[in-house]
């Protein structure tokens, strides 16, 4: 089976939610950021705590979504995340940001 794409799309993540399908939101911004605005069900994993952390987020067993303000964070952490085995993780384009723009309007920016 093919490696999905790097990125997916907030309209992709949008109908995965919908489904049902079992994922592991990660949410690689900061404390401070999180309590602004976050996914539901996700999990704070701050950039730096990444690696530290790469054994608990490999065993959860479920495909890892990870997202940050932008999108440029999590790609950076998928990237990373990918050269340590976890083929399947894959980032939020455009971040929390495009997820209050295109999905939850009601969700705080900043």
């Amino acid at each position: 089976m093919d490696e999905p794409s790097l990125e997916l799309s907030c309209s992709e993540l949008k109908q995965r939610l919908d489904a049902r399908e079992a994922l592991l939101l990660v949410d690689c911004r900061e404390p401070e950021e999180h309590a602004i605005v976050r996914l539901g069900g996700s999990v704070l994993v701050p950039m730096a705590q990444v690696p530290g952390r790469l054994g608990e987020l490999a065993a959860d067993g479920r495909p890892v979504v990870v997202y940050c303000h932008h999108g440029m964070r999590s790609l950076q952490a998928v990237r990373w995340l990918r050269e340590q085995g976890l083929a399947d993780a894959q980032s939020l384009a455009g971040g929390i940001d495009a997820w209050s723009l295109e999905i939850d309007p009601a969700a705080p920016r900043y």
